[in-house]
């Protein structure tokens, strides 16, 4: 070892899963699986042993044996998800991906989190691995929003049951705040259907779904319409736009704890400014 390297490493040595993140390959909790996987080498050793780390500046980091690039800087996208979409970077089964939408020019991003593939609605995106694993992992208690059309008209104690918390796969859900829409209830081919707002503060498989599901109204159209603080209604279907520091900011203190329902990130001003928060609409959905 060269002189002075020790007292290097001790300071410059980091988890190999927070390099991966910093360096925009995936979030924290899918960098973990790559290195569990053995799909990382440093210096040409494979890397199973979570924990493991390395020099970002000196080592060779490898991912699918492919070198990482040095860490960019973090962007943050807001989407409107269509329907017909998967969320993910790539599909074996060919789907089109949200990253079709967006395009090979925002660099080497990932989506926060599922929306599956007939739900809509607002997705982020972003390299930035450390907030993403924060904004998924349901410690952190970060509400998402949804907007379910479903079949009937659900009654009142079926209202509360949502908001107390409803078994599926095996387990309860958490305590939901839900409020009948402001959408009358409409009548399609002698079916009833009306519209629930459900704000939910956990992220599992097709939760929205099987939530109706177990209660008998099957949902007919979901659409995610907020993530923490962030709304915005005026983005079109495949329509995104990058996120204000305002709105970067308050998803960083919502995923600290420290979230209020009454609060909302307005990015009008900053949008108007013309440096950020400037909508795309070359990537729509034709």
């Amino acid at each position: 070892m060269q002189p002075g390297r020790e007292s290097r490493y001790a300071v410059a040595m980091e988890r190999l899963q927070k390099i991966l993140a910093h360096a925009g390959v995936a979030s924290r909790r899918a960098s973990e699986r790559l290195i569990v996987e053995g799909r990382v080498t440093v210096n040409g050793t494979t890397v199973r042993e979570l924990g493991t780390k390395a020099d970002p500046a000196h080592d060779e980091i490898l991912v699918d044996g492919r070198r990482i690039g040095r860490a960019e800087p973090h962007r943050y996208l807001l989407l409107n998800k269509p329907k017909g979409y998967v969320t993910t970077r790539s599909d074996p089964q060919n789907r089109p991906t949200v990253l079709d939408l967006i395009g090979e020019g925002a660099g080497y991003i990932y989506p926060v989190g599922r929306l599956d593939f007939d739900s809509e609605g607002l997705l982020l995106l972003t390299n930035d691995g450390e907030l993403a694993a924060r904004l998924t992992h349901a410690r952190h208690g970060v509400p998402r929003i949804y907007e379910a059309t479903v079949l009937g008209i659900p009654e009142a104690h079926v209202l509360d049951r949502l908001r107390r918390g409803v078994t599926i796969d095996g387990r309860r859900t958490a305590p939901a705040e839900v409020r009948m829409g402001t959408e009358p209830a409409k009548r399609d081919r002698s079916k009833i259907r009306s519209v629930v707002r459900l704000t939910i503060r956990e992220g599992r498989n097709r939760q929205v779904r099987k939530m109706f599901d177990a209660l008998g109204h099957p949902v007919d159209r979901l659409r995610r319409v907020g993530i923490g603080r962030i709304r915005d209604a005026r983005l079109g279907p495949g329509e995104w736009r990058e996120l204000t520091s305002a709105e970067v900011a308050s998803l960083r203190s919502d995923s600290a704890g420290v979230f209020a329902a009454t609060d909302r990130v307005q990015p009008d001003r900053e949008r108007t400014a013309g440096h950020r928060g400037s909508v795309n609409r070359s990537a729509r959905r034709r």
